[in-house]
């Protein structure tokens, strides 16, 4: 864990660590097919037959530097959190796996923190898995059954001619219109999204803002970025066409040129609650911390949208490490619940096997 956090991995820039992992598999851990593939997941089997089941974690973080200690019980680091823990944890609870209880794939993924390169390669190598468990920040005890789609909006807006700027009102500006774009937008799904909980309601951020060509010109166009989140109630498209008929009247109001493109649209994912998936999840962290776990909802969105809505199979998140210590500059996850959950990954295979076979019966 400690050799995986001192790689600094910001999205894309994977190699070293599929590298550390794919020797530490080859010579140590006991798979039997290890290999990297054109878009740098590392892809680790073992064992035969029936349950396949896929782990799965992304090795990537988000930029910036953590230095990696150990203090108070935790250590700290670049994807201490999101998602190393939760990596080498699913890791080594593989590699314990027994051969004569299945197929376990373990693929660490690249880019999940930027435009999900790996796991939409995954998805196209068709893979052939009866079940799938994303290693993602829910805390030992928790599992996270629904995460929220994701629609990105890059606006522009264009006001066909700029002006000195000693001379403001022979031009419209592009980034004040701009504001008024943003301000609709945002009235309007605040108006028809809000819901009893965050986990219900349409939530909408503006990210990246550019405009203007020179400190002494009006602006002829202005960009922005609006991301969006989108419950499981609805769906991205649902959510579009609230967004493009606020932007036909408003440009229709002011008189001005605007234009979109969308930048990723990921539509919500939630798990079915009663797959032996879920079950086996809920048994091993009953087995390991006795306690039963709550089920989340969370409000981002995660490699298991992609894969749940492709492979149309039993999918969950688990993972060691506290969500809201993500991406900070005091990134950490807490020993004791790091090597517990590699534990709960072990039972989880367990159980999951166990329930696979009982259900082939059965049938």
């Amino acid at each position: 864990m400690k050799k995986a956090l001192e790689l600094y991995t910001p999205s894309r820039s994977e190699a070293a660590l599929a590298n550390m992992i794919k020797d530490k598999c080859v010579n140590e851990l006991g798979f039997e097919q290890v290999n990297i593939d054109n878009v740098g997941n590392i892809i680790a089997t073992k064992g035969t037959g029936e349950p396949r089941i896929l782990l799965c974690g992304h090795m990537d973080t988000v930029p910036g530097q953590v230095p990696v200690r150990i203090e108070d019980g935790h250590i700290y680091g670049r994807g201490a959190s999101d998602a190393k823990a939760p990596l080498i944890a699913m890791l080594l609870a593989a590699s314990e796996f027994p051969k004569q209880s299945g197929t376990v794939i373990f693929a660490g993924v690249v880019d999940e923190e930027g435009n999900a390169t790996g796991v939409k390669h995954l998805v196209k190598s068709k893979l052939g898995v009866d079940y799938a468990v994303f290693g993602e920040p829910s805390g030992v005890e928790n599992i996270t059954v629904a995460y929220k789609g994701r629609l990105a909006v890059r606006l522009t807006c264009d006001v066909g001619d700029s002006a000195h700027a000693s001379a403001p009102w022979l031009a419209k500006n592009s980034i004040e219109e701009m504001y008024d774009f943003w301000k609709a937008i945002k009235s309007e799904i605040e108006r028809v999204g809000t819901a009893e909980n965050k986990a219900k309601s349409i939530s909408c951020s503006l990210t990246e803002i550019t405009g203007g060509s020179s400190h002494n010109v009006t602006p002829q166009k202005c960009k922005i970025t609006i991301d969006i989140r989108v419950p499981t109630i609805t769906t991205c498209d649902n959510v579009l066409r609230i967004v493009d008929t606020v932007i036909t009247k408003v440009a229709l109001e002011k008189g001005v040129k605007a234009t979109y493109r969308i930048e990723d649209k990921t539509e919500p994912f939630e798990a079915d609650h009663a797959s032996p998936l879920v079950r086996a999840l809920l048994l091993a962290v009953l087995d390991v911390r006795n306690k039963r776990p709550t089920l989340l909802r969370k409000t981002g969105t995660g490699d298991m949208n992609v894969l749940g809505h492709s492979f149309k199979i039993p999918v969950i998140t688990y993972g060691p490490g506290d969500p809201h210590a993500s991406h900070t500059a005091d990134e950490r996850v807490n020993i004791d619940e790091y090597v517990a959950s590699i534990e709960v990954y072990e039972r989880a295979l367990f159980h999951l096997s166990r329930l696979h076979h009982l259900k082939k019966k059965k049938k």
